[in-house]
């Protein structure tokens, strides 16, 4: 679509507001701002911007003049697609997009997308290490990772690679976003307060897929039951991957060696002795890392030379520091059971273990019962912690402590642990009440663990 001139309601002022803006002012649109609280200040938002020339913001209620004048609505992803005044924009037939959409349609070349409810951060990273070592340059890495995908689409080309991580929020909003290879790495429960039921949370994130071509590559993990069932559906070349089974065709974990199979040859990518990264949930992004970069066409001696370099993602079973012969890991984007789970069994030692934040209606009985020994005070804060407490109660595990900040948290944990103990920071919450974001709350631990005496 070509929007210049065009009057396009951006809705929401945050992050990706203001960069959605941003794009449209330089491709000569007409952005509208819209936020429901009209206790933000218009003053602010434009000064957020680069170049406000065309842009004007609306606070509160959204006048029905306006609604009569638009040609394009971007939905920021933080707004839920259910809510009746997104069914009026339906209702009136105006086109609907998110940011991803927005960015696709204004940028151009190769797109490699990734997606999955646990590991897309460390596999978009190593992903884009990959390919950004292979091709030197033209190589850009976007997404919830950090770059907002629209602040970078209108420097791209026809030999642009781009590596987008993809939330389930933004899959909600595509209309022709086509990667040439995607990864869908796992699914499990999240975000049910948004997609209230795990049917539509699978929908969304199948729809990765939903504009690619047979040609065109899905990056599947073969132990989740979901997944394996899907890949026998998609119309995409379904490659999967497991750390479980030798596989006639993919890629799978043989003890310590990774190797792929293209259903030509049978190539070594790595061994596991020379990663820098811990944990089978690792060596499971760094497979699916791998034949995304393989089937992209990156030859297997430069994909092997990236993963034995790549260091572990911030915020994620991150090593921080040891004091007193106690080692501290932040593993702040452990948002939801299943990646605290991959979090605590990542760990060799035994751990006195924070968790708590935000409650997104998830349930903790399996994040318990993964403790299988290793914890030995589970030291709780944020909204849930009485519900977590209970939850670990009802499983037998006695050793619950309640924090009223993740100071007091840390504090604690230094107090009770002992040498060659570990303290995690994997909340299986999200940050929201007490932190901004889960990098905000990682980087807070890492400041009180770094201030201990």
């Amino acid at each position: 679509m070509d929007l210049k001139e065009k009057k396009v309601l951006v809705f929401g002022s945050g992050i990706s507001g203001i960069g959605a803006a941003d794009l449209l002012e330089r491709v000569h649109a007409i952005p509208v701002i819209y936020d429901g609280n009209e206790q933000k200040s218009e003053a602010e938002i434009l000064d957020k911007l680069e170049n406000p020339k065309n842009t004007t913001v609306i606070l509160g209620s959204l006048p029905k003049e306006v609604w009569g004048t638009l040609d394009l609505v971007v939905l920021s992803p933080g707004v839920p697609t259910d809510l009746a005044i997104v069914d009026k924009f339906k209702e009136r037939h105006i086109p609907i997009w998110g940011e991803v959409e927005l960015a696709y349609q204004m940028g151009k070349g190769r797109v490699f997308a990734i997606t999955g409810t646990n590991g897309k951060t460390t596999t978009t990273a190593l992903t884009g290490k990959i390919i950004e070592d292979y091709y030197k340059s033209n190589v850009y890495v976007v997404g919830n990772i950090g770059t907002p995908y629209t602040s970078v689409a209108l420097e791209m080309n026809d030999d642009t690679v781009t590596i987008a991580e993809i939330s389930s929020f933004q899959l909600e909003t595509i209309e022709t976003f086509a990667p040439s290879v995607s990864a869908i790495l796992n699914i499990s429960e999240d975000h049910l307060n948004r997609h209230h039921t795990m049917e539509e949370y699978i929908r969304v994130k199948e729809l990765i897929t939903r504009n690619q071509s047979a040609s065109d590559v899905t990056v599947l993990n073969y132990e989740d039951e979901v997944l394996r069932k899907f890949g026998q559906q998609v119309h995409t070349k379904a490659v999967f991957f497991s750390s479980q089974r030798k596989l006639t065709e993919g890629i799978y974990l043989d003890g310590d060696n990774i190797i792929l199979k293209d259903g030509k040859e049978e190539v070594l990518i790595t061994v596991t002795t020379r990663l820098k990264i811990l944990g089978q949930h690792n060596y499971e992004n760094i497979m699916a890392a791998a034949a995304i970069a393989y089937y992209a066409g990156v030859p297997v001696e430069s994909i092997r030379k990236s993963v034995e370099s790549f260091k572990a993602v911030e915020h994620r079973i991150e090593y921080v520091t040891e004091k007193h012969g106690v080692v501290y890991y932040n593993d702040s984007k452990g948002t939801n059971p299943d990646a605290a789970i991959k979090g605590i069994q990542a760990m060799n030692r035994p751990t006195l273990l924070i968790g708590g934040g935000y409650d997104k209606q998830s349930d903790y009985g399996d994040w318990i019962r993964s403790f299988d020994g290793k914890v030995r005070y589970l030291v709780l804060i944020g909204q849930t912690r009485e519900k977590i407490e209970k939850e670990a109660h009802r499983n037998g595990f006695m050793d619950t402590i309640l924090a009223k900040t993740l100071k007091e948290a840390v504090a604690i944990c230094a107090e009770r642990a002992d040498p060659g103990n570990a303290v995690l920071l994997s909340p299986a919450c999200a940050s929201w009440g007490q932190f901004d974001n889960y990098e905000q709350r990682g980087d807070m631990f890492k400041k009180y663990v770094y201030d201990l005496a």
